[in-house]
């Protein structure tokens, strides 16, 4: 007759359980909070930008320029580009009313969705798109304006329209709205469920 050894079943001691609830948070539980947050104020961002243009509340936008008061949203910048290879397309879309309904639309689709933690894929290929039309329309890569003025720009390539793309883009990756989000509650609709690029 053997003898078989059973191995012992090892259950955490108090001094274990504690040194464990002690342990620094890791990664997995740090990201879905910290991306949660990010989620939000980039898409405030957004959201501000929509109500300042519409309503002139005097930062970016006077009120006799706001949006209900008969302004154009692009007209301020688009209108007064003065470099880059699209300036000139650019300047003749200011003041478009096609142009005003698109960017105003887009400033509160991406912001909205962005905030609620629904629709990030398509917020995010929106937003990104939208920040990719800026950043050609600036034209960071030029040193000299038209007239030879320093541009002032800080960096030729990496500008905050690229940075605003890039954290849309990893937000929606990460699926950032699943935390303090309606994401998983917008995943399971119907539609959503049948058309997955609406997540």
């Amino acid at each position: 007759m053997s003898i078989k050894d059973h191995p012992r079943q090892h259950r955490n001691t108090p001094v274990q359980q504690t040194a464990e609830a002690q342990a620094p948070a890791t990664a997995s539980t740090v990201v879905g909070p910290v991306a949660a947050v990010l989620r939000v104020v980039t898409g405030l961002v957004f959201v501000w930008a929509f109500l300042d243009k519409t309503f002139g509340w005097g930062y970016a936008t006077a009120a006799e320029r706001s949006w209900i008061n008969g302004g154009s949203p692009t007209q301020g910048f688009l209108g007064n580009l003065d470099h880059g290879p699209f300036a000139d397309m650019f300047r003749s879309w200011a003041g478009a009313g096609f142009v005003d309904w698109l960017f105003m639309l887009g400033l509160a689709g991406v912001g909205i969705a962005v905030v609620l933690g629904i629709g990030m894929r398509v917020a995010a290929v929106s937003g990104a798109l939208m920040m990719l039309f800026m950043w050609l329309a600036e034209w960071p890569l030029a040193r000299f304006t038209d007239a030879g003025q320093p541009t002032m720009s800080t960096n030729p390539i990496i500008d905050y329209h690229i940075i605003y793309a890039l954290v849309l883009i990893t937000l929606a990756l990460v699926a950032a709205g699943n935390t303090w989000g309606f994401g998983k509650a917008w995943a399971n609709l119907d539609l959503v469920r049948k058309n997955p690029w609406l997540r």
